[in-house]
């Protein structure tokens, strides 16, 4: 007789197609990877970091790596749809599963409209379309949308939502074209900057490789820049293999493949990008502002950094390619992820967190059309209070990397609870690299800041809120019941990051800018400890919660009643 730990897990029994393959997988990873982060991330890194901005990319290179090989494992093992927010769901129960399938459905969310602010923003180089944008007034930080900006914004998201609502084979087969020119055209300008415009002198122009102000500045600068320049948000994007699990024609061999695969190729060439740019930037303009940090006043770079550079190169060819790339890269990455948000809603309502109106599918595309409707919207509403690339960053990067900091506390209860369970990709050194990738995506979390953090939590009270009322009433009839047992980390794991982030050295500011009586109370980030003190406090909070958390997993008879969609029970015989 077959046991459950030996069957393969059921094909379709998500009631979705599995027709996506290898290339569909990777391509789908490779599409999210490569936006708008190659348009905007190297000038916003040198900002914040200067040349030595290649060092951040290296270590947020390291760390994604890391978090992708957890990812891999995991979805060999479970290859669901929505299957970021589904592996805490089966390791720790519902708790723990909302938790952290909320920061993945926000973070999906509002990829979309980040994308669709730097088409906008880079497309303003086009005279007809100038007005779409406006730069940072002086003294600003950010720029806004005009009017003519948000209608052209609410216009590409309903053009994202229709392709959705077509069918994922379709989506797959133009996300794979789009994909291989995303991958094309950046490689194209790293060979054509680095022959035709190399400037040496360039890595220690600007004050010098580092920041200047001692290695403290120069580290903190570095480790700022890679949430806030944008590096971990390009490098953000290989789970969508997996999100697209439940569609995969053959999940076993593929989703560990692409995986790994995409995240290889990201970030070599973004390190090469961010090689190139630096090269490639007139001297003339570093010596005008003095500074690295001075080129957020120039707003021809601001609106489009790589599209400015070519131009004042002479590479009127290249430029005029990447104006065209600034409306496929982002449009590209836009599209994949209102179709991930689609399928975390999908596996946060089969979970039982949200109205099963959710995994509602038509019957001709198998598409959950309420799931795309209300993710195009939800993007849209993300438009509002951040109205340029730059101000979404931090969200997007937080919700993020918290998103990712429940795969490998995932990985360490099942490889605990469930050590028998089929896998295709087997991490070596789990026992490791797990606890490691754990405190690496906290430290990310923490150097995004105070004023990230601190919305990031009143972000999961609202989640908190809206799956209470749903459970409320009984708008899923699966709703399943809280395991507090296994989910006893969860506050004090929120709680402790919140206050690590308060007294740390990050993002001095106030949640939403919250003043009078409040202001003092609200205010973080304030270097109250030792940068360094910090971070070694920060890691060993995070062990403790890592280890806490694989300690309280659900026991094994839970975990087989959590994940028998994947791995049904066998049929009894007769």
């Amino acid at each position: 007789m077959t046991s459950v730990l030996e069957q393969a897990p059921e094909l379709g029994g998500d009631g979705l197609k599995r027709d996506v393959g290898l290339l569909g997988l990777m391509w789908a990873s490779e599409g999210s990877i490569i936006g708008s982060g190659w348009l905007f991330g190297s000038l916003y890194a040198l900002q914040y970091a200067g040349p030595a901005a290649l060092i951040g990319w290296v270590i947020a290179s390291a760390i994604v790596i890391l978090l992708a090989l957890v990812h891999a494992e995991l979805g060999g093992m479970f290859p669901v749809s929505g299957g970021t927010s589904r592996y805490p769901h089966y390791a720790y129960g519902s708790l723990a599963g909302g938790t952290f399938g909320w920061f993945a459905y926000i973070q999906a969310a509002t990829v979309a409209p980040i994308e669709v602010l730097a088409t906008i923003q880079y497309f303003s180089t086009v005279s007809w379309a100038s007005t779409w944008y406006k730069p940072p007034a002086p003294g600003a930080i950010n720029g806004t949308l005009s009017g003519g900006g948000i209608i052209a914004a609410v216009v590409l998201m309903i053009a994202f939502t229709y392709v959705n609502l077509v069918g994922i084979r379709w989506l797959a087969h133009l996300n794979t074209g789009v994909t291989t020119w995303k991958v094309i055209i950046p490689v194209l300008a790293i060979v054509a900057l680095l022959l035709t415009h190399f400037h040496g002198g360039n890595f220690t122009a600007g004050g010098g490789f580092f920041i200047p102000g001692g290695f403290n500045i120069g580290a903190k600068a570095i480790l700022i820049g890679i949430p806030g320049g944008g590096i971990v948000f390009s490098l953000l994007g290989f789970e969508q293999a997996v999100q697209l699990g439940g569609e995969s024609a053959h999940p076993q061999r593929d989703l560990p493949r692409a995986v790994i695969g995409s995240i290889l190729i990201g970030a070599t060439i973004y390190t090469l990008l961010q090689f190139a740019f630096i090269a490639a930037i007139n001297p003339a303009t570093i010596a005008h502002f003095h500074t690295w940090a001075g080129l957020a006043k120039d707003n021809a770079l601001d609106a489009g950094p790589f599209y400015t550079v070519a131009k004042v190169a002479g590479l009127a060819w290249l430029a005029w390619i990447l104006r065209v790339d600034a409306v496929v890269s982002p449009g590209g990455t836009g599209l994949i992820y209102l179709t991930s948000a689609t399928r975390l809603s999908y596996g946060l309502s089969k979970n039982g967190y949200v109205p099963e109106v959710f995994e509602k599918t038509s019957e001709r595309t198998k598409i959950p059309v309420f799931g795309v409707i209300i993710s195009a919207i939800v993007g849209l509403l993300f438009l509002l209070p951040f109205p340029s690339w730059s101000s979404l960053i931090y969200i997007v990067t937080g919700a993020s990397v918290l998103m990712y900091a429940g795969a490998p506390l995932a990985l360490g209860a099942l490889r605990k609870s469930k050590p028998n369970l089929p896998r295709s990709y087997r991490l070596p050194a789990a026992g490791i690299i797990a606890p490691l990738s754990f405190v690496l995506a906290n430290f990310i979390v923490y150097w995004a800041g105070w004023n990230t953090v601190s919305l990031l939590m009143a972000v999961l009270l609202i989640g908190y809120a809206l799956m209470a009322l749903s459970g409320a009433l009984h708008l899923n009839t699966h709703m399943p019941k809280i395991d507090w047992g296994a989910s006893v980390w969860i506050f004090p794991y929120m709680i402790g990051m919140t206050i690590i982030s308060y007294f740390g050295n990050f993002g001095t500011g106030g949640l939403f800018g919250v003043g009078g009586i409040f202001k003092n109370f609200w205010i973080g980030g304030n270097d109250d400890i030792n940068i360094w003190i910090s971070l070694l406090i920060l890691a060993v909070f995070s062990l403790v919660i890592y280890y806490l958390a694989v300690y309280s997993r659900l026991p094994e008879s839970q975990v087989d009643e959590y994940i028998k969609d994947v791995y049904p029970a066998p049929a009894p015989v007769h």
